[in-house]
């Protein structure tokens, strides 16, 4: 591997211009297809074989007349007030006529005439029929709905439009512009060089650029959710920075040791590059895997991700060497240009990286004890973790969606919000209406139901649906014990199937099947990993640490997380308003994701010191080199990471904000806890037996030479060759 890297790079120097050329041509080629091929993602997450898929794929057969999206608009009356009163009530029929003209709009419900008036007659809900499903939905038609209802306020009148149709995509706009600022100042700051941190940029940010024109040129033919290429984007900036930041030191080093300049490249793309490229896989396995759990949109944004990871890799090993060409010497800070490698040399033993990696060891058992109890105590909130879909309650302060939540938790009580739906199937008309009016006195029984409306059959009465109103909102704990007993309770029904779907019931059944599909994910991605680094390392006891190191850092992200988003404990800090569950596939993909990172910073700072073992080094003189080598780089890019996610808690979407908190704070602990405290803490507990392998395991792995053990002897008998000519 090191030399097929090494003829890369090698070649990519010589030929940098055609190399700079050939990536611009393929960005500008996709960029292309992007504009003119890509289409709208979508917000709706589907999940085949689910009850709650069921009842909803029933819905769009039998009911097409409501297929399209749904708006709400809730008015109140002024305090002490009522909308049966001859003015409101003339305001409020305005505003129905109003919203039944809006562009894209079927029809808008009068609430007097379907029974949505509260009790007190303070306020009604005005139901709102699109012709277009959500996802469909113009710029334009969401625009005139939210602005409706200006005559009914002059009248007095509170008027809040909301519901499904509110439901957008989350929009990246300049926040995520603000981490990789700081990612710049954090290269500047590791480099001394701004060419360096430059050239470092800008080849990370054409990757990024190569990676999502990519994905939108093929937005036509494979179904993009909202969140899919958000994920791709805060991937593909976190790892092409690092990526590159990682070949660019190790060509630094290999200058400041007195190489030439092709030479320092090819051999940085050799032993770096090598480490860069196993890395990139195991977090390209990690995205990949997600595709076990058989549910649409995470196979896509797995699968997306790991293109725009895939990408940053192929453009750290052939678009970085070439930029490097052009930069020559000032890659290095100015005091380095010149006769600074001796200087180098005699700082490298007083760096930071070694004191600290001599600290570690000395007090290993403390450390790794201090460790394991810390973490094990952030991690202790896990067992509290909640998890649902997102809705309105959890929308930014301010915002119509949030303001139309509120309102009707007012009026209605918070259940409105949450409302369930009961679909009954059956094969004729007759067995449908017996079976429907079985399951509404089975589901009027149950605690916690507010209300059961009237079914409403479909044109051929074989299907009839069925309101279910709670007594509580979406997202809360008791909805969940109540959407359990009533799929019990309708099990009693003969002769019908009866399906049960909503908000919080979709919620149930995602979790349920993420809950099936984790242990098959876990076997798949770790075994896959374990064994991807045991061709890396040629050792048992590494990749095993490696796994649990891992372990320690996704529980006590979990525990993090779940303080701060569920409980609400710093919630200012983040910009959170409404704490609450976390999103339903937030554990599985942070699982993925952190996993395929945390390899990522154990492949860079072991892989030096399997590399120094291999060259003679003691293994406790192994661990401290590695360290020292690795500290400071490793250090640059976690803090671009870090700054990179962090620039996406800063967006509005609580999913993504959520997202993004978590991943930078798996990094955080993972990169300066576990694999720069923990990881050489133990290898030095370990010493030789850190390198263990079985002799027919190592038989039977094929010696990838990521070390360049193979390519560094091969370029001394160069070199020795023309010495006895």
């Amino acid at each position: 591997m090191a030399t097929l890297l090494y003829r890369l790079g090698r070649g990519s120097f010589r030929h940098r211009r055609l190399v700079v050329v050939a990536w611009l041509v393929v960005l500008a080629g996709l960029g292309v297809g992007a504009f003119t091929l890509s289409v709208p993602t979508v917000s709706n997450f589907t999940m085949p074989g689910t009850e709650s898929q069921r009842a909803l794929d029933a819905l769009a057969e039998q009911f097409p007349a409501a297929s399209g999206a749904t708006g709400t608009i809730v008015v109140a009356a002024p305090e002490g007030s009522q909308l049966a009163e001859p003015a409101a009530r003339e305001a409020l029929a305005g505003l129905v006529a109003e919203a039944g003209g809006l562009p894209g709009v079927v029809a808008a419900v009068d609430p007097f005439q379907a029974g949505a008036v509260s009790p007190d007659g303070r306020y009604a809900l005005v139901q709102v029929q699109f012709t277009a499903v959500n996802d469909e939905v113009t710029d334009d038609q969401r625009a005139a709905y939210e602005a409706v209802g200006a005559q009914a306020e002059a009248a007095g009148l509170r008027v809040e439009p909301g519901g499904e149709v509110m439901t957008t995509e989350p929009h990246v706009g300049s926040t995520e512009a603000i981490g990789v600022l700081v990612a710049g100042v954090v290269l500047v700051i590791t480099f001394g060089s701004l060419v360096a941190a430059g050239m470092t940029m800008l080849n990370a940010l054409i990757g990024v650029g190569v990676g999502m024109a990519g994905l939108f040129s093929l937005s036509g033919v494979i179904e993009l959710t909202s969140t899919a290429p958000v994920l791709a984007l805060m991937l593909g900036l976190a790892v092409g920075i690092d990526y590159s930041l990682f070949i660019t030191s190790r060509h630094r080093q290999n200058l400041l040791a007195g190489l030439e300049p092709r030479e320092a490249v090819a051999r940085a793309v050799g032993t770096a590059g090598s480490a860069v490229v196993f890395a990139g896989a195991t977090v390209v396995i990690a995205l990949a895997g997600l595709a076990v759990v058989n549910i649409p949109f995470l196979t896509v944004m797995g699968l997306a991700a790991a293109g725009t990871v895939t990408v940053a890799v192929l453009v750290a090993i052939t678009l970085q060497p070439a930029l490097l060409g052009f930069a020559g010497d000032r890659v290095l800070p100015r005091r380095f240009r010149s006769g600074g490698g001796g200087h180098r040399a005699r700082d490298e033993n007083t760096a930071f990286g070694f004191r600290w990696a001599g600290g570690v060891i000395r007090w290993r058992i403390p450390v790794i004890l201090a460790g394991l109890l810390g973490l094990g105590l952030l991690a202790v909130p896990t067992a509290q973790m909640r998890l649902s879909l997102p809705d309105a309650g959890t929308a930014p302060s301010g915002t119509s969606a949030r303001a139309a939540y509120d309102l009707t938790s007012e009026g209605f009580g918070p259940g409105f919000n949450g409302r369930l739906a009961a679909v009954v199937s059956a094969d004729s008309p007759g067995a449908s209406q017996a079976a429907a009016q079985q399951a509404t006195e089975l589901i009027g029984q149950t605690d916690g139901v507010l209300a059961v409306a009237p079914p409403q059959f479909s044109p051929d009465g074989s299907t009839a649906l069925l309101a279910v109103i709670p007594t509580t909102g979406p997202t809360d704990a008791a909805t969940e014990t109540l959407v359990q007993e009533i799929r019990t309770a309708v099990g009693a029904v003969e002769g019908a199937d009866v399906w049960l779907t909503g908000a919080t019931a979709v919620g149930i059944d995602v979790s349920d099947r993420l809950a099936d599909a984790l242990p098959v994910y876990l076997i798949v991605v770790v075994g896959l990993s374990i064994l991807l680094l045991m061709l890396v390392f040629r050792s048992v006891l590494v990749p095993l640490k490696a796994a649990l190191g891992f372990l320690l850092t996704v529980g006590a992200t979990f525990g993090i997380t779940v303080a701060v988003f569920q409980w609400g404990w710093l919630a200012d800090l983040v910009a959170l308003d409404t704490p609450g569950p976390l999103i339903s596939f937030l554990p599985i993909l942070l699982i993925g994701i952190l996993f395929g990172l945390a390899m990522d910073y154990e492949v860079f700072l072991v892989s030096r010191m399997r590399e120094d073992f291999v060259h003679g080094d003691t293994a406790q003189q192994a661990t401290i080199n590695g360290m020292g080598h690795g500290a400071r780089v490793v250090t640059a890019a976690a803090l671009i990471m870090i700054s990179v996610f962090g620039g996406f808690i800063l967006l509005d979407d609580p999913v993504i904000k959520s997202m993004g908190f978590a991943l930078a704070i798996g990094v955080a602990i993972d990169a300066f806890v576990v694999r720069m405290t923990i990881v050489p803490a133990v290898m030095s507990l370990l010493g030789d037996r850190a390198w263990w392998l079985p002799r027919w395991l190592g038989r039977a792995l094929p010696n990838v030479d990521i070390e360049g053990e193979n390519l560094r002897a091969r370029l001394d008998e160069q070199e020795r060759v023309p010495a006895g000519v």
